[in-house]
């Protein structure tokens, strides 16, 4: 492995495997996976509690972003991020309005500027989503732009979303991302896009569609174990038609013609509803199913399995209810007590990165830079996310992407990892886009010992060191020994450096979230 022939991929994978704790098998992956399971990552994560806090609320440290929370503090720097609008975000800002500005657009410009039923528009909601999660500054809120797309699904693209799902994603997930839980899910409600994808707009006191009444229930609010019944999902649709899409403006429209008039009840909402025009009537039921406490505690469940661990306690769960209650669905206050509580604390390596986490954190570590012109290396990131079997918001069902790690966990899918990482590290592709030289991943003074040098390396990579039997592994495809002398003319300093970083890459210690 010295005679400086490039590696076959049946070295780089063995070598992959072993960094991974794994072993190849008859040239395929058998034991697989960064982290094999929830809860047995500790080990590999670092205690650092401001690294810990950005593994889980960032789509992952970057050596300037870990300076700025040691500077402030754990506490402000969170109270800075749960203030998105005041932080300086300019250069993403500038980023999307100059290369992306359908953004921008309303249902109508969107109408206006783009073919009928065509996806350009939901593509580039896609891509933008990915460059915010790589250069926004703004991380805690595009985190939580995830977890509220995923909650409040719509899937991304979708045929019949085709001239409003960027809207939906501006007006509704980004608008009230850090807001009252409430207003979210009013827009929500009066939003063409979740009409439109889970059938309301078809829902008529003649021909109820359940669709969006039973996920109003089952997904959006109360939860699959909130305690309704067939009965609450049939009258859950009837409270709910009406609420439609204007088919020739494709925007929001009230049809009284198709509301069912009539007393309902649905988990001790009640009202006769005797109107044709039961709009009010709606906007009072998704009020009251916001402020119900069993949405208060499936929200708080589905926060601490976010962010704390795939089988949250119960009593955290309660004592975050509380507070969403008390706080009128406001979200930050929830967010603030989770984040600096003790349970959060004690969590480490109890999560691990899910594949469009993983991408974004390998991309932001390794200091990419957007295309200097155009979308084109933006875009085939699109294509990457995609082949990783993680698009954001792209899930199909209305459930949105799972956030266990026993949902992401196969051969297929860490070979992809492996693939995407080395591919990166090596600039292979995306090439549109731009990075700095790989070298400057290493200290200014190399290293002496080779030893030392993957020590440099995984500093920078992981913000720790590797144990000895993954140091071992690493020095082991390099075939040197950690005592070795290292030269700037040693090939670990140069074509094997690729191989290096993605070998660290691949490691446990990146696949931690």
């Amino acid at each position: 492995m010295t005679n400086g022939l490039l590696p076959s991929r049946r070295d780089v994978l063995k070598a992959s495997a072993a960094v991974a704790g794994g072993a190849v098998v008859a040239g395929t992956v058998g034991s697989v996976g960064s982290v094999a399971a929830a809860g047995t990552g500790a080990k590999f994560a670092s205690d650092d509690l401001n690294l810990h806090m950005l593994r889980r609320t960032t789509y992952g440290p970057i050596p300037s972003l870990h300076a700025s929370i040691r500077k402030q503090g754990r506490k402000a720097w969170l109270d800075r991020q749960l203030n998105p609008s005041k932080l300086d975000d300019s250069y993403c800002d500038k980023l999307i309005a100059n290369r992306f500005p359908g953004m921008k657009w309303n249902i109508t410009q969107a109408r206006n500027n783009i073919d009928d039923f065509s996806w350009e528009l939901m593509r580039d909601v896609g891509v933008a989503t990915i460059a915010r999660a790589i250069w926004s500054k703004r991380q805690v809120f595009e985190v939580m732009c995830d977890f509220w797309s995923n909650h409040l699904n719509v899937a991304n693209p979708s045929d019949n979303v085709w001239d409003n799902r960027h809207d939906y994603d501006r007006t509704v997930i980004r608008k009230h991302a850090l807001g009252k839980f409430s207003d979210m899910l009013v827009a929500s409600a009066n939003h063409p896009a979740m009409l439109l994808y889970l059938n309301n707009a078809d829902s008529t006191k003649d021909n109820p569609n359940e669709n969006y009444g039973r996920e109003l229930l089952e997904l959006h609010s109360v939860g699959v174990d909130g305690g309704y019944d067939e009965e609450d999902m049939r009258q859950s649709t009837l409270i709910m038609t009406g609420f439609s899409v204007d088919w020739q403006t494709g925007l929001f429209e009230y049809n009284t013609w198709a509301h069912y008039r009539g007393a309902v009840q649905v988990m001790g909402f009640t009202d006769d509803n005797p109107a044709a025009d039961g709009y009010d009537v709606g906007l009072r039921y998704v009020r009251y199913l916001a402020r119900h406490p069993q949405t208060a505690r499936h929200i708080a469940y589905k926060l601490c399995q976010r962010f704390v661990s795939d089988t949250p306690d119960p009593g955290l769960v309660n004592t975050l209810a509380n507070t969403y209650l008390e706080n009128d669905t406001n979200i930050k206050p929830v967010l603030r007590q989770l984040l600096l509580s003790r349970a959060f604390e004690n969590s480490i390596g109890e999560k691990t990165r899910r594949p469009f986490e993983d991408l974004v954190a390998t991309l932001r570590v390794l200091g990419y830079l957007p295309d200097k012109n155009g979308t084109s290396g933006m875009g085939d990131l699109y294509w990457v996310a995609s082949d990783l079997g993680h698009l954001p918001l792209a899930w199909s069902q209305p459930d949105g992407y799972p956030d266990e790690a026993v949902a992401w966990q196969s051969a297929g899918g860490t070979l992809a990892r492996w693939n995407t990482h080395l591919s990166l590290a090596a600039h292979w592709w995306p090439d549109d886009l731009r990075q700095p030289a790989l070298r400057k991943l290493l200290p200014d003074r190399l290293p002496k010992t080779h030893g030392a040098y993957v020590d440099a390396l995984a500093q920078r990579l992981v913000f720790r060191k590797l144990t000895n039997t993954h140091r071992q592994a690493v020095l082991g495809f390099l075939g040197r020994q950690a005592g070795d002398p290292l030269s700037a003319g040693d090939e670990a300093v140069g074509w094997r450096l690729p191989y290096i970083v993605a070998l660290i890459l691949d490691s446990p210690y990146h696949g931690i979230r």
